[in-house]
């Protein structure tokens, strides 16, 4: 296979020759740019305080059902880790049943032995962790994981919140707001305040209702709710109601469901329930109301039981069924990841096709720097900067300093190489619209499709 020519080398064969110190000027200031552009993390599981955290810190009391994780246990029991450690040390050593009977610092014992201590940490999420340990001026190289815990142990929680938004340069947090689990449920049904930290922004999430419509509306009905399994007009219009009430309790910028691969969407004429909850109940009121919706579409669940979160799989999805949404309800907007690789570039098309359509981040396992570099250099060539390149997903509060520095880095690189290429081509972008552009990217975006 022949070397990849150089920007240099294109730039010259395409007949306009760009002096390479101008190139690597231009690649400081694209650089810069998105280094220090602040943030509007699209999509997370992070919670503030007021939802618990288990971890108590030096101004909050220990809530094992705390929905704000935070500190180095929870790091290195995120579920990307425990999959891992699982490869190491196999079921047939350490069964599943017995490890999630260990208490957490336990398991974050087994993970921190046989991933860091034992082999090197250089997959992506175990480098991830040692990045999150520097940059917040904890010794990594130290190896002293009870070093660790007393610093995270002397920490005020809400506090930790400003230190890690700061570190990762991220000025808003989207919370996903899970309205069929039971414990957040509750939450903010037990405290009207659970919304009012504006750090935070609150997203209405309803998986059960689109996927299983029959035993949402069970739940439904047991909340008051006077809907049965048959979608008749009158439990249209008590679903709606739900839907609304719910919006208006969490206030949601835009609402979300996560889909399994064999998700489809036929048409107007499609009578499957997933179908029919989606056009008579979801889409007229987040029309209504003037709401986006995000589908985050591919993954296989319960792929391994054993692993809890860390199970699920990934598949093909169909993507015509996104663009059957986009040309059939034009007033409505979305927002769409994938999560396999293969479904990238024909949603990309298809987001081509429907200004309605917001393709958004490297979803899970595409949240590997080969695979964001893919992704986000084809959507650009696609895309122009129509687009949102990440989100973090982050489950643990501190995952947000690796997560966006490790992004930042490759969505830099990717984006100085498209502008030397322009440049090659004859056109030099200012310092100031490089600046506008990168904008786009970690807010702009966001906020136009929001508001639009």
């Amino acid at each position: 296979m022949a070397a990849k020519a150089s920007v240099t080398e294109r730039a010259a064969s395409a007949g306009v020759r760009v002096p390479e110190g101008e190139l690597e000027g231009l690649r400081t200031t694209v650089r810069a740019a998105v280094l220090d552009q602040p943030v509007w993390d699209f999509h997370t599981h992070l919670y503030p305080p007021v939802f618990g955290t288990p971890l108590g810190g030096t101004s909050a009391a220990a809530d094992p059902r705390g929905l704000m994780l935070w500190g180095v246990d929870e790091l290195l029991t995120y579920h990307y880790l425990v999959a891992e450690v699982f490869r190491v040390v196999p079921a047939r050593r350490l069964a599943y049943a017995d490890f999630w009977r260990m208490t957490k610092r336990e398991q974050a014992d087994h993970v921190w032995k046989h991933l860091f201590v034992e082999r090197s940490p250089i997959s992506e999420a175990c480098r991830g962790v040692i990045t999150t340990l520097s940059r917040l001026g904890l010794d990594a190289p130290e190896r002293d994981l009870e070093g660790y815990r007393r610093w995270f142990s002397e920490q005020d929680p809400d506090e930790q919140i400003d230190r890690v938004m700061e570190l990762a340069g991220v000025t808003r947090i989207t919370m996903t707001n899970a309205v069929f689990d039971d414990n957040e449920r509750q939450r903010w049904l037990e405290s009207p305040a659970a919304g009012s930290d504006g750090r935070f922004a609150g997203v209405l999430r309803f998986d059960p209702l689109v996927q299983d419509w029959p035993a949402a509306a069970e739940r439904l009905a047991g909340w008051g709710y006077a809907v049965k399994a048959e979608l008749d007009d009158a439990c249209v219009a008590e679903a709606r109601r739900f839907l609304r009430e719910w919006i208006d309790r969490v206030a949601a910028i835009y609402c979300a469901v996560s889909l399994t691969p064999d998700f489809c969407f036929e048409g107007a004429g499609d009578r499957r329930t997933s179908s029919a909850v989606l056009a008579r109940v979801v889409l007229p009121v987040l029309a209504e109301r003037g709401l986006p919706f995000a589908m985050m579409i591919g993954a296989k669940r319960g792929l391994n039981p054993g692993l809890g979160d860390g199970g699920d799989g990934v598949g093909l999805a169909d993507v015509a069924s996104v663009g059957r949404l986009c040309a059939e309800f034009p007033q409505n907007r979305f927002f769409c990841t994938m999560l396999a690789r293969e479904n990238q570039h024909e949603l990309c098309v298809v987001a081509r096709k429907f200004g309605n359509l917001m393709p958004f981040g490297c979803w899970w396992f595409l949240n590997n720097p080969s695979l964001i570099t893919e992704i986000t250099r084809m959507r650009v060539e696609l895309l122009g900067t129509s687009f949102i390149p990440q989100h973090s997903d982050a489950r643990v509060l501190e995952q947000l300093i690796y997560k966006w520095e490790h992004s930042r880095e490759l969505i830099a690189d990717v984006l100085a190489d498209k502008y030397a290429d322009l440049a090659s081509a004859g056109w030099r972008a200012s310092d100031q619209e490089i600046r506008r552009d990168a904008g786009l990217f970690f807010q702009g975006n966001l906020a136009r499709f929001l508001a639009n």
